[in-house]
This record gives structure tokens, C-alpha cells and sequence, in this order.
């Protein structure tokens, strides 16, 4: 459960918000707790913002949050509860002082919590052994990878003593009500999620994406079942005669099943998926590509290689970067070209 605050005046929740953190996960964390403010006719959250070197962040769509202070400032006076904000690439701000930090935030009984992929800090700083967390769905299977130790669910939220993460996005709001709820009561968690429109409050033990029969647009439930049986198969091929006996059909229907709504056969839809999962390991760890390929089913860099660079145009050594990275550093060399010419 959430840790009870006994201090005098509103509580506080901090908020370390690293470079190209997530805009919308933690707009969507603080704002319930202003409404609850306004609501509850009285104080009862205050927060505050901090990056390490106390300059403004930079989230991942550009935009810039001056903060109240720094890392030093939180070892001064630090928060019962703060949030660690990360988004694109947590890695390349995983400091020695950062982890260091956190670690010390920690023995001081800070809740220290995670927002989507703010785990992966947790994680390094070896935060979260032992216990259930949750992330963004789709920087989940290379969190998997890199800490095979640590349980990853699909939930929204998870709460733990002394620890909670959340997968981010829209997330955020509903881990804000559910400990608005616990702690002031549900009727002013309803009553902050009538504010934002907020049809309910979903449950943390609610799924982050929509049913495979929602996201594959068929309404054969059927082939829905035979994409999660893919999905979660990822490490090697699945021969067709084992999904037959797992879904209780015959090879021939399964084949009509997928090209009546995917247009394609079951064992290249199962490639495609091998693929999009290599290429999320690819761009969001520093996996070698051999080691990428292994855990995709692929047995050789050069298998990998063909396959990936007939599916996406592109091999995969040259596939690291971000899009969003690599149009952000096309501006950068084309505005300093125009200040060249100019």
C-alpha cells in the first residue's frame, strides 16, 4: 500500500524529471493533484520539480519545465514520495551520481517511484529486486532482457512497500486517483476524475493495450487467441501444427484464419512480430545484434540480417538510432549549415 504521511500541511511528491522525459505521463501525475487541491477545499498535495543539475528539462516533444531545484536540493529536503520521469533512452542518463542519488533517497525511506520507463533507472540502481513492476507496454521486452531477475507485468500500476511504477501515458492519472482514494477517500477521486472527463478510474490491475481482436481489427476471436499464442513466443519459431494443437484447430483453418484477415500465412506474421520485437531491442538497449538475433529465434547474425533487412529495407547495424533522434539531428545540422550560410 502507499506509504501514510504524517507531516504537518499538504503532502509532498517530488518529481526528477530526466532528459526527454515523458510530457504527458507526468503533466498527468501532477494535475490530480491540484484539482484535489481545489476539491478538497484545502491543501492536501503539494509537488515539486528537480533535475540533477537543477536546469530546466527538456522533454521528448521539445518543450522545457523550469524546475524548483536540484539534486543537492533533494538531499537537503527531500519528498516522502519522488517520481523518477524518463522517456526515450533512460540508459544514456543512468550516471554513477544519479544511481548514487536514488540509492540514497532509498535508505533515507523515500518512496522512490518510477514513471514509464523511469524503472530502467530503478532498475540499475538495483532498486526493485524482489518485486513487481510495470512499465510502458512497448519498452517492456527490452527491460525483460536487461534484467531477467525482476518480474515485468502488463498492468497499469504496481505498488510495492517503498516502491510503485507505472507504465505512464494516461497511466499516471489513474495511479494519481487510486492514491487520492486510499489516502483522502474515493469520493474526491471520483469527483478529481469527473474534472478531467475521465469516464472511470481503471483498475491497476487493468491490461495497458486493447485485446489482440481490437488491435487486429477482426472479429474472429479465434485468430486473436493464435496472435497471443505469437506474441508470447517470440524467442523461436512456432511451427503451424503447434499452434493448430494449442488452439484446438487444424492447420488449414489457421492458415484460412489469417489469410481471410491479415492477408498473410501464420509463420510470416509470426516473422513479422520476431522482427518489430528485434528492432524495439535494437533501438532501445545496447544489445549486440548477435545477441538480439538469439533472442528472437534467429541463429545467426547473418539469418537476422536478411531477414530484417527484407522486412524493414534496412540492416540492422544501421537501424540503432531513434527516428525522432535522427530527425531531431538533421535540424541540428541544418540549422547549423543556415548560420554558416547566413
Amino acid at each position: 500500500m502507499y506509504r501514510a504521511y504524517g507531516g504537518e500541511g499538504p503532502e509532498p511528491i517530488g518529481f526528477l524529471l530526466i532528459p526527454q522525459f515523458a510530457m504527458m505521463a507526468v503533466m498527468s501525475a501532477i494535475e490530480p493533484l491540484r484539482v484535489a487541491n481545489r476539491l478538497a477545499d484545502r491543501p492536501v498535495f503539494s509537488w515539486r520539480t528537480y533535475t540533477v543539475d537543477g536546469a530546466p528539462a527538456e522533454s521528448s516533444n521539445g518543450m522545457k519545465i523550469v524546475v524548483d531545484g536540484s539534486a543537492q536540493t533533494l538531499l537537503a529536503d527531500p519528498p516522502p514520495t519522488l517520481f523518477v520521469c524518463a522517456g526515450f533512452q533512460p540508459e544514456r542518463y543512468e550516471t554513477k551520481s544519479l544511481l548514487a542519488l536514488l540509492r540514497r533517497l532509498a535508505r533515507a525511506r523515500v518512496v522512490v517511484a518510477a514513471l514509464d520507463t523511469g524503472a530502467h533507472i530503478l532498475a540499475k540502481a538495483r532498486l526493485l529486486e524482489g518485486i513487481r513492476v510495470t512499465m510502458h507496454w512497448e519498452a517492456a521486452p527490452a527491460f525483460a532482457e536487461q534484467f531477467p531477475d525482476i518480474t515485468v507485468t502488463d498492468e497499469l500500476f504496481e505498488v510495492a512497500a517503498g516502491r510503485i511504477t507505472c507504465a505512464g501515458g494516461s497511466a499516471a492519472m489513474d495511479l494519481m486517483l487510486d492514491m487520492i482514494a486510499v489516502k483522502h477517500g474515493a469520493e474526491l477521486a471520483v469527483a478529481v476524475s469527473e474534472q478531467f472527463i475521465h469516464g472511470r478510474i481503471r483498475d491497476r490491475r487493468e491490461h495497458q493495450r486493447s485485446n489482440t481482436t481490437q488491435r487486429l481489427k477482426a472479429r474472429d476471436r479465434r485468430l486473436g487467441a493464435i496472435v497471443e499464442l505469437m506474441e508470447r513466443q517470440l524467442d523461436d519459431p512456432v511451427a503451424a501444427q503447434t499452434l493448430a494443437v494449442k488452439a484446438g484447430l487444424s492447420v488449414r483453418q489457421i492458415e484460412r484464419l489469417f489469410r481471410r484477415h491479415l492477408d498473410t500465412t501464420p509463420t510470416l506474421y509470426h516473422l513479422k512480430l520476431r522482427l518489430e520485437r528485434c528492432r524495439q531491442l535494437l533501438r532501445q538497449t545496447d544489445m549486440s545484434v548477435v545477441n538480439v538475433g538469439a533472442a528472437c529465434g534467429f541463429t545467426s547474425a547473418s539469418c537476422l540480417s536478411r531477414a530484417y533487412k527484407g522486412h524493414f529495407g534496412v540492416a540492422p547495424s544501421r537501424d540503432r538510432t531513434e527516428p525522432w533522434l535522427a530527425r531531431r539531428n538533421l535540424v541540428v545540422l541544418n540549422e547549423a549549415a543556415a548560420q554558416q550560410l547566413g
